[in-house]
């Protein structure tokens, strides 16, 4: 493997999880639910971010409020059975309560995207996506200092310019939503355009180049055989140090 010049907390993260893959295959997929929680500020749309505390899972990235689904988020349908998106709904407002005490209706919550980790990853989140707006602007955000150690809420450019700027790390199904979130001006226009849309699914595949570890999807030339060399459409994000670069040429 070529050594990259300049590495950074990307690059050495990614090495770190291509040998914990090769020594122990794949890990198993976590249900799970996460909840990106919007007011409308002075200057746009705001977004609730917390970061987790460094000794856990994604630990010292900021992200948005979520976590594994339990047994008890369970709903179920007029039948009786599971209802999955009912479920992942009703664990993505439980750890917004616990991550954040705040109070979600999961009626008001848009699901808008579904994100399957790589293989490479040592512990891996099948997570379901949800927009919700802060409907009580003077309940305060609050957190245990345990599990999550900061909050601020950061309008999505911004939170992406701090991540370039090395201020903060986000993951890339983050960064991704973050960038998604940067075109809408108001909550109004960013939930209706969202529930409009199929729910994109996100199956990502890592690969390691000379700029740096890139995140490609469905759609992308070298998707298939996570070869990022290969000619043709692209579909990615490449995780440069001072500035992640997504391309979409479908």
């Amino acid at each position: 493997m070529s050594k990259i010049k300049g590495d950074h907390r990307d690059h050495l993260r990614y090495d770190a999880y291509a040998l914990h893959h090769a020594q122990h295959g794949d890990s198993e997929l976590i249900p799970a639910a996460t909840v990106v929680v919007l007011r409308d500020g002075d200057d746009g749309i705001e977004t609730l971010m917390l970061r987790k505390n460094s000794k856990i899972a994604f630990g010292g990235m900021w992200v948005f409020p979520g976590g594994k689904i339990d047994n008890d988020d369970e709903v179920l349908d007029a039948h009786g059975e599971p209802d999955e998106l009912a479920t992942a709904a009703a664990a993505a407002v439980r750890e917004a309560a616990e991550e954040a005490s705040l109070s979600l209706d999961p009626a008001g919550l848009v699901w808008f995207a579904y994100w399957v980790p790589p293989p490479v990853m040592p512990i891996r989140f099948a997570t379901f996506f949800f927009a919700a707006r802060h409907d009580e602007p003077t309940s305060e955000v609050l957190i245990d200092d345990g599990e999550i150690t900061e909050h601020e809420w950061m309008r999505p450019v911004d939170a992406m310019a701090r991540r370039d700027g090395g201020e903060i790390e986000l993951a890339p199904p983050t960064w991704m939503t973050l960038h998604r979130l940067s075109g809408f001006t108001t909550i109004a226009d960013a939930l209706v355009e969202l529930e409009a849309e199929d729910p994109p699914f996100y199956e990502t595949h890592m690969a390691r180049t000379d700029d740096g570890p890139v995140a490609l999807w469905t759609g992308d030339a070298g998707y298939e055989s996570s070869d990022p060399s290969i000619e043709g459409p692209r579909h990615r994000l490449t995780l440069i140090e001072d500035g992640y670069v997504f391309a979409d040429t479908r």
